[in-house]
């Protein structure tokens, strides 16, 4: 019930709907417990007495009431979806933030297809058990206890059948709403394997599709989805028990009311009426139990999925600002002073005693094996992630200093695999710089050298990107993505072998325009020594560490790890442009 009540805050805004529909739906109710009354005057005051213009008028009264009930019925249906659904909505929205401002250690807590689950399924499964809460459990309970109370005050003798009847529905609805909770909880992990194994096909596509494991991933799926089928199938099965066993049930209470109906209509003690009124109202008092316990069913499928969102809400970003943090305009000094970093705390660290300074301005070529820890490395200068062991000053303060959005303002990343966006090339663009002119977004295309492909498009900037902007080669969304970087204009300008994809040609035009670009210290991460010669300091990372660095001529001289280097991209045709 924590999550319940937890949740409960995003309807305090839509508690006039939440008001409003109930009362409406208590006008239906009223009007139909009223009926069977009507009809029971009917045949005993009218039919009977062979009185035509009473059975008239009554029946003018009988379809005022259905009338009212119509509106009633219908007005909270129209106040409960809107109470709903905004509910669900402002849940969503603040799911949403919360997920974007998680760490990547957050984020694989978690894992994509658990959080796919809830900002989809589980909010949607809260949607439903509120509107049916606010229509049908208000309707369920007040139809039961209406409808007994008519018995108890109309039909005093037929009355002891109920004590029969109620507990023993009541205590069926108990057991089947407790194996519920715990069935829905597993339908839930179902859904999450079924995101997850979705995911992880649809992003690696390409790869599946190269190694002709298309069978195999189909094989995987099946299996968990016939493990959702199956958790589904058990959990509806149960549910579809409790409707006959209610109806068995309640069919004993009518063949109870009509034997001892007739007893007591022979002694004259009752009218016909009354028996048909009793049987209308233990109708009704089934109904009554079997909505409540519908509703009750959907929160108890509802239940696991709050509990699921609240534990996301309440998940903690690892990553979050000092007290008093530093805002002050950053310049690019950068000094990493016998830094360490691991991912799983359990095993050898990514990164060992990294210690080096790069002037504002500088530029910064990082090379190593792969795996040698540059990308980790690059990721520690914006807080992705938080050092294990020493400490990254920037212009002299600690990162963990500086306000996140001040630091994080000052720098631009360029990718090796460039994440751009379904919408045009300027939109995408301008997620670098909100505000860019059409002079500055050609400037950025220019530097990066994408204007090359950019002005061969039929819309030029407007063209749209399709997901994954899978309408591009590898390249042209390399240079994009720097594009994206450089229209920032950035005092710490971090590109991750964004070359990786490009022609040799092209490089050299990007890096002569990366010397000209001025006030930006520069981080390139690259596997090729053309990218970083020009550097002012380089880098050689060796499993974690660094084992050589200096300008390229000094490594030339000092590293022997260097000279292979060289040496290994010379012989395979690397040529180092001077």
């Amino acid at each position: 019930m924590h999550a319940v009540l937890k949740l409960s805050k995003y309807l305090k805004p839509y508690k006039h709907f939440a008001v409003l529909a109930p009362i409406l739906m208590i006008l239906e109710v009223a009007m139909d417990l009223v009926q069977p009354t009507i009809m029971q005057k009917i045949i005993d005051d009218g039919i009977v007495m062979n009185n035509t213009l009473y059975i008239v008028g009554m029946f003018i009264v009988m379809i005022a009431c259905a009338i009212i009930g119509w509106l009633g019925g219908a007005g909270c249906n129209f106040f409960s979806s809107k109470a709903a659904v905004n509910f669900a909505a402002d849940i969503r929205a603040d799911l949403y933030e919360t997920i974007t401002y998680f760490s990547n250690s957050n984020k694989d807590k978690f894992t994509l297809g658990k959080l796919i689950t809830n900002l989809t399924n589980d909010v949607e499964m809260l949607q439903r058990a509120l509107n049916m809460l606010l229509k049908v459990f208000v309707r369920g309970p007040f139809m039961f206890i209406g409808a007994v109370l008519v018995v108890f005050f109309t039909a005093r003798d037929l009355f002891p059948i109920l004590f029969f009847v109620v507990p023993v529905l009541i205590i069926c609805l108990y057991v089947f709403i407790k194996l519920s909770i715990t069935l829905f909880r597993k339908v839930q992990e179902a859904i999450d394997g079924v995101n997850t194994r979705v995911q992880e096909n649809l992003s690696g596509i390409r790869v599946i599709k190269a190694f002709n494991r298309m069978r195999h991933q189909v094989k995987q799926f099946t299996g968990v989805n016939e493990e959702l089928t199956k958790r589904n199938m058990t959990a509806d099965q149960v549910i579809a028990a409790l409707m006959p066993i209610t109806q068995f049930v309640v069919n004993i209470g009518i063949v109870l009311a009509l034997m001892l109906g007739v007893v007591k209509v022979e002694a004259g003690a009752n009218e016909i009426g009354v028996i048909v009124a009793f049987i209308n109202y233990l109708m009704m008092i089934m109904n009554g139990l079997m909505s409540s316990s519908n509703v009750l069913i959907q929160i108890a499928r509802a239940i696991p999925s709050a509990e699921r969102v609240v534990v996301v809400l309440e998940e903690q970003p690892d990553i979050t600002n000092a007290e008093n943090p530093v805002k002050k305009e950053i310049l690019g000094d950068v000094n990493f002073e016998h830094v360490s970093f691991s991912y799983n705390k359990q095993v050898e660290p990514v990164l060992k005693d990294i210690s080096f300074e790069a002037k504002a301005g500088s530029t910064v070529g990082i090379i190593g094996m792969t795996g040698s820890g540059k990308s980790t490395l690059i990721k520690l200068l914006a807080r992705l992630m938080d050092v294990d062991e020493g400490t990254i000053y920037i212009d002299g303060f600690p990162i963990q200093q500086y306000d996140i959005e001040t630091l994080r303002n000052a720098m631009a990343f360029a990718p090796q695999k460039a994440t751009l966006f379904s919408t045009t090339i300027e939109e995408n663009l301008k997620y670098g710089k909100s505000d860019a002119t059409k002079e500055e977004i050609k400037e950025a295309l220019v530097a990066s050298n994408a204007i090359e492909f950019v002005e061969k498009l039929d819309k030029k900037e407007q063209h749209e990107l399709t997901q994954g902007a899978t309408n591009l080669s590898g390249g042209q969304k390399q240079r994009l993505a720097m594009s994206r970087a450089l229209i920032r204009k950035p005092k710490i300008l971090v590109l991750d072998d964004t070359t990786s994809a490009v022609d040799s040609i092209t490089e050299k035009m990007i890096q002569k325009n990366m010397k000209e670009l001025k006030g930006s210290t520069k981080f390139i991460v690259s596997s090729k020594i053309s990218s970083i010669q020009h550097a002012n300091l380089i880098l050689v990372l060796e499993d974690g560490r660094i084992v050589a660095k200096g300008t390229h001529e000094e490594l030339l001289k000092t590293s022997e790890h260097y000279r292979e280097i060289v040496a290994t991209q010379v012989e395979k045709g690397g040529i180092l442009h001077e």
